[in-house]
């Protein structure tokens, strides 16, 4: 099997490292991850560490090269190198109250300016304008990592799951493995926030409609309120 050390010794140019009598001390993986993140750095601004539309930092240049060389070596798909970006999710679900969850699921209907007369009623919904559902979900600080598009307005989120391939991964037992524990009992499946017309599924977590005692209303208070962020 390719080591990282091998990957990245196939990708640095070793020709300007300075030649000394007999062998040379072999170099760690590290300085030559350092080495390369250098190098690519300088070659296309795409490295650099960057900061998002509402000026948090993104992935560091080490993190990026890491998934290419993934990618490259193993030829791993490009959404099976985001372990990264999930712990992140997951991290920060905890420090909001929410362990397990990465991100907030919802519908919204786009109008269709010029949609064609005969498709109309397929394709209008309750405001009698025809639109095309988009579903996506979307982490705490707006960065969507799934989107599905094109269902007719006339139907709802209901009907978009049924159709949205969302779910795929945990249906042929290829997610990410979860694991984190609410009120001393082990659960093993990340979550979404969802509003109430999400069916009673354990990858939905949705508001309490009508919250009577303290902690009710404090959940649904905070589970809305990080939904809507």
């Amino acid at each position: 099997m390719v080591t990282e050390a091998a990957m990245v010794m196939d990708f640095i140019d070793t020709s300007d490292e300075p030649q000394g009598r007999g062998s040379r001390p072999e170099k760690s993986p590290n300085h030559h991850r350092q080495r390369l993140s250098r190098a690519l750095c300088t070659q296309d601004s795409y490295w650099h560490q960057k900061t998002d539309a509402i000026g948090l930092l993104e992935l560091l240049p080490q993190q990026k090269m890491t998934d290419a060389l993934r990618m490259l070596a193993y030829g791993a798909a490009t959404d099976q190198c985001d372990e990264i970006y999930l712990r992140r999710l997951l991290a920060r679900g905890e420090q909001r109250g929410f362990p397990g969850m990465i991100g907030s699921i919802d519908c919204m209907h786009w109008e269709w300016k010029n949609c064609p007369n005969g498709w109309g009623g397929a394709y209008s919904g309750r405001k009698g304008r025809p639109t095309i559902i988009l579903e996506v979900v979307a982490s705490y600080d707006t960065w969507v990592f799934h989107t599905f598009f094109g269902v007719p307005g006339a139907q709802n989120d209901i009907n978009v799951i049924g159709q949205s391939p969302v779910f795929d991964k945990v249906i042929a037992r290829n997610s990410p493995t979860v694991v984190f524990h609410v009120n001393g009992k082990r659960y093993n499946n990340a979550y979404y926030l969802a509003d109430g017309i999400y069916p009673r599924y354990s990858t939905f977590v949705k508001t309490i409609s009508n919250p009577a005692t303290q902690s009710q209303k404090l959940f649904a208070k905070k589970q809305e309120a990080y939904r809507k962020m």
